[in-house]
């Protein structure tokens, strides 16, 4: 019978080497294959690069990766939190305006507020900005840019249309329109949403709203408060961030007329979110608040360079508030105006000119604070408008704000920072 013949002990050892050796190689080669195949196409569990991707609008994720890391929001999957079903379905996202956008700080969220800006080069702001060579910190100081820039969402009143084509409203004072090129400076300003429901958004027609629509929606800024339509124009605008949904409505009163030349839109017409006859956005407050756990007003209202609050204001606000509102920001009267609460939710009259024309004015940027729980704080931040720059106020200048904005808001405390707090 025949023996089958045996390595010995060295034999045995060698041929166990060589397997080892060659299994740790082709693990490796392996290993390497499939991250390189990861890279190039898994970016979140179960998601490949182009459905990651399109969970942000077209233009949207340029815009968040100028601010923040976009590349930690893309590598976290969507199948945690509240929100999980909406973030996956990219349809809903597009047709509901939501927007999946990231924090700095993954337990809360910062938002900021500036008035009316102009960006007309046939008016003071933008000619002298062109004469200063053309930056933005020409016209905007390093301090208010830096801060705008580095709030989560920054929501400003685009009081024009961006066009290169329609016709002047006849017999309107003042007409505006932007190239649509400088639509770039609110990239540069950190805008983040442009509100408007105002009555220069209009000037230049139907043609011109359109235009604008456009402009902003290439260059990725999402608007609120005018549309193609009604339904369009009143939809609010969602952001979903840190398991936290915002939605922010915005409207106009102004003109306050039957047959205003800024149009409200209609069934069929493109116009602005009218509420002079309130009705529609009580209604559209109330399922904004049914469907996001954070709400915000932008509201054109008020009478021009008076501080006084007026009738309409006085009516109007708490029936927002009771509406499902939980903060409300108002703007349109080209002078600061007071803050107050209704329940729990603070109210500023108006913000004041913000970017608008040569005059040296009061102004200011509000910033507020939103946590799991709702809202963490309100900062009013004094501003100057002069010479056609704005800078935040500083010493007694900024005292002097603050002094002023307590005279007028005699329901709330106002301390040094600008912080403020019911009564």
């Amino acid at each position: 019978m025949k023996k089958r013949r045996g390595f010995g002990m060295a034999g045995t050892f060698l041929v166990t080497f060589f397997i080892v050796v060659s299994l740790g190689i082709a693990g490796i080669l392996l290993f390497m294959l499939l991250s390189e195949e990861n890279a190039d196409g898994v970016l979140a569990e179960g998601m490949q690069a182009p459905e990651a991707f399109a969970l942000f609008p077209e233009g949207i994720t340029e815009r968040l990766d100028e601010k923040k890391d976009v590349q930690e929001t893309i590598a976290q999957p969507v199948s945690a939190g509240r929100y999980a079903e909406e973030l996956a379905d990219e349809e809903y996202l597009q047709a509901n305006k939501i927007y999946p956008w990231e924090a700095a700080d993954e337990d809360k969220v910062t938002i900021g507020f500036v008035g009316d800006f102009l960006l007309d080069d046939e008016y003071a702001i933008m000619a002298n900005l062109l004469n200063r060579g053309r930056t933005i910190e020409n016209g905007v100081s390093q301090a208010v840019l830096e801060r705008m820039r580095g709030v989560d969402i920054m929501v400003a009143n685009n009081e024009f249309p961006f066009t290169d084509r329609g016709t002047p409203t006849e017999e309107k004072a003042f007409t505006f329109r932007a190239d649509t090129a400088a639509v770039s400076y609110l990239h540069d300003m950190g805008i983040d949403v442009a509100v408007l429901a105002n009555n220069h958004i209009y000037d230049f027609g139907e043609t011109g709203l359109l235009d604008t629509l456009d402009t902003l929606t290439n260059a990725g800024i999402p608007m609120v408060g005018a549309g193609r339509n009604l339904e369009e124009a009143s939809a609010p605008l969602y952001f979903i961030v840190n398991d936290i949904k915002i939605a922010v409505v915005a409207a106009t009163q102004i003109e306050r007329l039957e047959n205003p030349d800024t149009k409200g839109a209609t069934e069929n017409n493109a116009g602005v979110f009218r509420c002079l006859n309130p009705g529609k956005l009580y209604e559209v407050v109330a399922q904004a608040k049914e469907n996001s756990d954070f709400v915000i007003v932008y509201i054109h209202w008020g009478t021009e360079n008076q501080t006084e609050i007026d009738w309409a204001q006085i009516e109007q606000a708490p029936r927002i508030a009771e509406a499902g509102a939980d903060l409300i920001i108002g703007d349109h009267p080209h002078c600061l105006q007071g803050i107050t609460y209704f329940g729990d939710t603070p109210l500023i009259y108006s913000m004041g000119n913000f970017w608008f024309n040569s005059k040296t004015l009061d102004t200011g940027m509000v910033q507020v604070t939103i946590g799991k729980e709702g809202l963490e704080d309100f900062q009013f931040v004094p501003a100057i408008q002069s010479d056609c720059r704005v800078d935040f106020a500083y010493g007694e200048e900024k005292e002097r704000i603050l002094a002023f904005m307590r005279e007028i808001s005699p329901d709330v405390n106002i301390d040094g920072e600008g912080f403020v707090s019911k009564k």
